[in-house]
């Protein structure tokens, strides 16, 4: 074993962990997101809940967050510029990396 392979080994790891904690922040920036366009739409209780997790879905249906971001806009639409909405995903990101950091 040598310093290399050591050094490559914690490299792996790290890039490891760093794409778990995205991954992790992204799904809760999801959820976090679907609360907030739950409030603007009026929504509380289990019906917030349950629009919540079709925000959190939604992000399956291609890589990236663009999909998360149509489904928001067109419910939001009216409600909620384009500005506005990825502002509120670029926050809930940082707060929900915070939160997991926190967790840990």
């Amino acid at each position: 074993m040598t310093t290399f392979d050591d050094r490559e080994r914690s490299y792996e790891a790290k890039f490891a962990r760093d794409a778990d904690l995205q991954f992790k922040a992204e799904a809760r920036r999801n959820r976090l997101l679907g609360e907030w366009a739950a409030e603007v739409l009026g929504k509380s209780g289990e019906d917030a809940k349950a629009y919540a997790l079709t925000v959190v879905t939604s992000d399956f249906e291609e890589p990236g967050d663009e999909d998360v971001f149509r489904k928001v806009a067109a419910d939001l639409e009216g409600k909620a510029d384009e500005a506005t909405i990825r502002a509120k995903m670029a926050e809930l990101v940082a707060v929900a990396r915070k939160q997991l950091i926190d967790e840990a």
